[in-house]
């Protein structure tokens, strides 16, 4: 295998291909997690419009739960969600 020199590699910063985001699994330094309660979720969809990455999962208007791999654990979906702790709720990873 030969190594690629710095003449064969991409400019810094840029982003080659669009959408390859979902290929790397970014959840991994999170130090809380958002845990759903279907339950109490009311499918606002706050959390899914609040969401920094995609992270929410969400089929026909409704809220079907957390992509782990992709959730970085801020939070900004149990403060968003009307239902506080009835629907979302951080707890420690």
């Amino acid at each position: 295998m030969s190594l690629k020199g710095y003449k064969d590699l991409p400019e810094g910063g840029v982003i080659p291909e669009r959408g390859n985001s979902v290929l790397y699994k970014t959840g991994e330094w999170r130090s809380m997690k958002p845990v759903y309660y279907p339950e109490g979720c009311v499918h606002c969809l706050l959390c899914w419009a609040f969401c920094p990455e995609p992270a929410i999962k969400v089929e026909n208007g409704r809220m079907l739960g957390i992509d782990y791999d992709h959730c970085k654990g801020c939070g900004i979906c149990a403060r968003e969600c009307p239902r506080k702790e009835k629907a979302l709720q951080m707890v420690r990873e």
